[in-house]
């Protein structure tokens, strides 16, 4: 079964509106493949400018939103606002949201949960800290991490997993594409025993951690990485060079 190729872009909390709007210039007069989908996840204040200004051929993506539709929850955002800005998709479970903001898996199962009911796609993030990897845990934390995730789905055409080893973001550190495919590999033989192999099949899994113009050929060549979440250069016009891996 092909699976279409997917590269996120995750912008953090980085940009104003002057380099936002260069960046945006950059990608909308681009040659991308167009066989690739492609989604920018924007900061929260700038959901609204990035979706009036990208392309369309372009999805844009929140960063982060909370579990229900509304209510006293100072700086929330939820997936109705989401929408109603236009935007279509939401990463969740981010390290960043886990390690610096302390989310817990169940947070993150609970979130997954209501952005699909209310039809956002998701992005859904999983790794291992550098620990984990040294003491030979990566798989059991990954499929815990998979696991709230899966038991909070019905409609996984809605979900891309983000395979992200948290010792290879931002560090300059890529996990080699031979790591990045067991790991993805082993990923999907857990789709296919505890959901579906139709699932197992179909869902992309995609790898995020110093993904650069430099080390994404070799890694989009191997048979489980369907594509990119991309943190630095995202912001960079390398990233044009990540979207057109394929080619």
């Amino acid at each position: 079964m092909s699976r279409k190729f997917f590269v996120g872009g995750n912008w953090k909390m980085n940009g104003d509106k002057k380099s936002l709007t260069e960046l945006i210039q950059t990608m909308n007069g681009a040659k991308t493949d167009p066989n690739v989908e492609v989604v920018c996840g924007a900061p929260s204040i700038y959901l609204d400018f990035a979706r009036s200004k990208l392309d369309a051929k372009f999805g844009v993506a929140a960063q982060n939103c909370y579990k229900v539709p509304k209510g006293a929850f100072t700086g929330e955002i939820s997936p109705a606002m989401i929408k109603d800005c236009g935007v279509n998709w939401v990463i969740l479970g981010h390290s960043e949201r886990r390690h610096v903001f302390g989310e817990s898996d169940e947070l993150i199962g609970q979130k997954t949960a209501h952005a699909l009911e209310n039809g956002l796609g998701v992005i859904a993030c999983i790794g291992e800290k550098l620990d984990e990897r040294e003491g030979g845990i990566t798989e059991k934390v990954v499929f815990a991490q998979t696991k709230v995730i899966a038991d909070n789905v019905k409609d996984w055409s809605k979900v891309v997993l983000a395979y992200e080893p948290v010792w290879a973001i931002g560090t300059g550190k890529t996990a080699s594409p031979q790591q990045a495919q067991e790991v993805h590999e082993k990923l999907r033989e857990w789709l296919k025993t505890n959901v579906s192999e139709s699932v197992a099949n179909s869902v992309r899994i995609i790898y995020g951690g110093s993904v650069t113009g430099a080390t994404c050929k070799e890694l989009s060549s191997q048979k489980d990485v369907d594509g990119f979440l991309v943190g630095g250069a995202s912001l960079k016009p390398e990233f044009i060079e990540i979207i057109n891996a394929k080619v």
